[in-house]
């Protein structure tokens, strides 16, 4: 097995950062593989949620291997932050829906990652933090952008600037997870968020998702053109149809993504 599980279950697909060793720490190595599996992913027509947690009982990740980077030139740390900032904006940018099952300690790069995700699901005794300033360094994956648009600016300065790290309920509290599970009904909580949004089009999962993601980046103007322009993307499609002769039927859609 190498850095990163892929397992599928249905339409659902779970990454699995697998260096529990090392609080699964993000190397070179593993990005490279998180990144070839998002890729495959992002084309897959048969995946339609995607789930990414941590191996072991410890750590969603710890972010970045600092063992690994105290051997590496400024090249090499500068090719490993070019990195991890291209894997995470990559899951970011995927079409499809994404939850991060965030099973223990995730602190700078490791909450990095649970912010390119679309919801976050912390097990209850899990601690997370953007604590790069403790080390003389910034968040430098996404955080000093993504955590103020998900929490507010002036939440975002409390936690970057004083290495805060938080609990589970307390990130609930200020908007920073969607959920609190407990350790063992992890996985499963985070599979009925998937199972929610699976008895839904998937075509319209995709574009209600790119609307929103889009509109947040533009003006309200701007962001009504995209809204309607993803609409009508979804007029011609079979799915759409077979909604409304389900509706007349009363009975449930089956929807096939087309």
């Amino acid at each position: 097995m190498g850095n990163v599980s892929f397992a599928q279950k249905g339409h659902i697909a779970v990454l699995t950062l697998n260096r529990p060793e090392v609080f699964n720490a993000f190397n070179y190595a593993l990005l490279n593989e998180l990144h070839g599996y998002v890729e495959k992913i992002r084309t897959s027509s048969d995946i339609r949620i995607v789930i990414i947690t941590g191996a072991g009982e410890k750590a969603f990740s710890a972010g970045a291997d600092l063992k690994e980077r105290k051997t590496l030139t400024e090249e090499e740390v500068r090719r490993n932050i070019f990195k991890i900032g291209e894997v995470f904006n990559a899951i970011d940018s995927l079409p499809q829906p994404t939850i991060a099952a965030i099973n223990g300690a995730a602190f700078g790069g490791g909450l990095e990652l649970a912010l390119s995700c679309d919801f976050r699901i912390a097990q209850t005794e899990s601690i997370m933090g953007l604590t790069e300033t403790s080390l003389a360094i910034i968040p430098g994956a996404g955080g000093t952008q993504r955590l103020p648009r998900l929490i507010g600016e002036a939440k975002a300065l409390e936690l970057i600037l004083t290495a805060k790290r938080v609990t589970a309920e307390e990130a609930l509290t200020i908007g920073l997870v969607n959920d609190v599970s407990r350790k063992e009904d992890l996985i499963e909580t985070s599979m009925n968020w998937a199972e929610r949004m699976l008895v839904n089009g998937p075509l319209a999962l995709k574009q209600a998702k790119f609307a929103i993601k889009q509109g947040m980046n533009a003006d309200l103007q701007t962001g009504l053109r995209i809204e309607q322009k993803a609409y009508e993307l979804l007029i011609p499609t079979e799915d759409r149809l077979e909604a409304l002769a389900a509706f007349a039927e009363k009975r449930k859609p089956n929807f096939k993504g087309k």
